[in-house]
């Protein structure tokens, strides 16, 4: 029996804070703290992972738009996870809660937007786009 997807499914994804995920190393500060741009990529990866299961065989989906506020900062070593919750679907589009916390408490949330895609006819369209460059 195939999976529906709807709206309130969610699924959460754990990670330990790193140098090579700190705002020093990712370029986007000068602080040994877990980046903005390495919490919004876990946040990514909860929403592509909480519809994944979901999707027709050749089907992904992209990230599209994020609107993320990051509250409170993470010291490499503490654990840190992010949970999706899917609150829209509007056919191809699928619209995100997220949250992001560590062992303390909330560090981040907002809204994700995800559109669904056939796998094969967007790298078609990317890869043309690099053909079209070199021509």
């Amino acid at each position: 029996m195939e999976k529906v997807l709807e709206v309130g499914v969610t699924h959460k994804v754990e990670k330990i804070v790193t140098e090579k995920t700190s705002a020093k190393q990712v370029g986007s500060g000068s602080v040994e703290v877990f980046a903005t741009p390495a919490m919004i990529a876990l946040m990514e990866e909860a929403a592509a992972q909480c519809v994944q299961p979901y999707l027709a065989e050749g089907n992904a989906t992209v990230g599209t738009k994020v609107d993320i506020s990051h509250s409170a900062a993470t010291p490499i070593g503490m654990k840190v996870y992010a949970q999706a919750e899917l609150l829209e679907i509007d056919r191809k589009r699928l619209v995100f809660k997220i949250e992001a916390f560590d062992e303390q408490g909330k560090i981040g949330e907002g809204a994700h937007e995800r559109f669904i895609i056939d796998v094969e006819r967007f790298m078609e369209k990317v890869n043309q786009k690099s053909l079209n460059q070199k021509g």
